[in-house]
């Protein structure tokens, strides 16, 4: 017989605040959209939220959280519902990626260079993916290689500066939330 691990319900109210707040701070503490020529963009707090959710509570839990977050997100812009499906992949895996390794060495969400380095490969992994899509997308609709990798170029200083952004708060962040976390659950 194999031990699967359930979700418990304080799995679920846990990824339900989680997600709550990715899709207020992407709501309300933004910049932009900003037009591009590879599809509008813009900053915003919510990766950070992502990949503190990760560096928190793992890379199942954080990744559900984020992608959940960020999908409702776009359902309620015109301008991105069609990408919410595949803005759900995206979170999930950069928080995924970021929870994943982070944990790597038995990682609590206290030791910065590992938390660092998870939260780089969380934002490279999401930054990968979202420019790749916005690459292809281009194609599809009959740009030529060359110029869709320009009109991709302003979207990569976009998503890269947020990328920046989002890993220097969550790695501030995530000691002092992991400290304020165990006085909770301890009842304190």
């Amino acid at each position: 017989m194999i031990n699967q691990k359930k979700f418990t319900v304080r799995d679920l109210a846990e990824i339900g605040v989680l997600a709550a707040l990715v899709f207020v701070a992407s709501y309300f503490l933004k910049i932009g959209p900003i037009p591009t020529p590879a599809g509008p963009t813009q900053f915003k707090m919510g990766n950070a939220v992502c990949l503190l959710g990760a560096l928190l509570f793992g890379k199942l839990k954080g990744g559900l959280a984020s992608g959940i977050g960020s999908a409702m997100f776009d359902l309620t812009n015109p301008a991105f519902v069609a990408s919410a499906p595949t803005t759900f992949i995206n979170f999930f895996l950069m928080s995924f990626v970021c929870g994943w390794v982070s944990k790597i060495g038995g990682n609590d969400g206290t030791k910065t260079k590992q938390n660092i380095i998870a939260a780089i490969c969380g934002a490279g992994t999401y930054l990968v993916l979202h420019l790749g899509k916005s690459f292809i997308t281009l194609l599809l609709e009959g740009s030529e290689v060359h110029a869709a990798l320009v009109a991709c170029g302003t979207k990569f200083i976009t998503s890269g500066i947020n990328a920046v952004f989002a890993v220097v708060v969550s790695v501030i962040l995530a000691p002092v939330c992991k400290k304020a976390l165990d006085r909770a659950y301890r009842g304190r």
